[in-house]
């Protein structure tokens, strides 16, 4: 990383201040912010959205990227029970997980969008005052060309 990690990613990580929503950079590659959280301890996963604009298409994309358990409903409720019980999901000190590309689901679905909000405002709401937080990162922007993501193994917890 060339420059310094964004002070509310830095103030999450290292615990003095309690994980939640944040925004990232457009500018900014994601790779960066997921480099933090390894070398912090945490563990975390990207949750790509371009090209996402309904319901269903949100769900496979969450089932895929997140490599949710089989019992994943593919519905709000059963999105939410993942994000609140990670029992399937080993952890690190903390859980990040950078949702990139959202803007055009945002825009196609905004009723949805904003039932994805509140899951993901409650998920770090339930971590908040644990060991292990889960803080979520809404980067603006598309990733740039030819970013590398590091792989990020099975969920948000690994």
């Amino acid at each position: 990383m060339t420059e310094p990690v964004p002070r509310p990613l830095v103030a999450v990580l290292d615990g003095s201040t309690p994980p939640g929503v944040l925004t990232w950079p457009a500018d900014r590659p994601v790779a960066d912010a997921l480099a933090a959280a390894r070398d912090a301890g945490w563990t975390g996963a990207v949750l790509e959205l371009a090209d996402v604009t309904d319901k269903a298409a949100f769900m496979e994309r969450c089932a895929g990227a997140l490599r949710l358990p089989e019992w994943f409903g593919r519905n709000w409720d059963a999105l939410a029970d993942c994000l609140t019980d990670l029992s399937w999901c080993p952890a690190g000190r903390g859980r990040l997980l950078v949702v990139t590309g959202w803007q055009g689901y945002a825009a196609a679905a905004p009723d949805d969008w904003s039932v994805v909000e509140s899951i993901l405002a409650d998920a770090v709401g339930h971590w908040r005052d644990t060991d292990t937080g889960l803080a979520v990162i809404m980067a603006r922007g598309r990733p740039r060309k030819g970013e590398q993501r590091p792989d990020q193994g099975r969920c948000p917890a690994t």
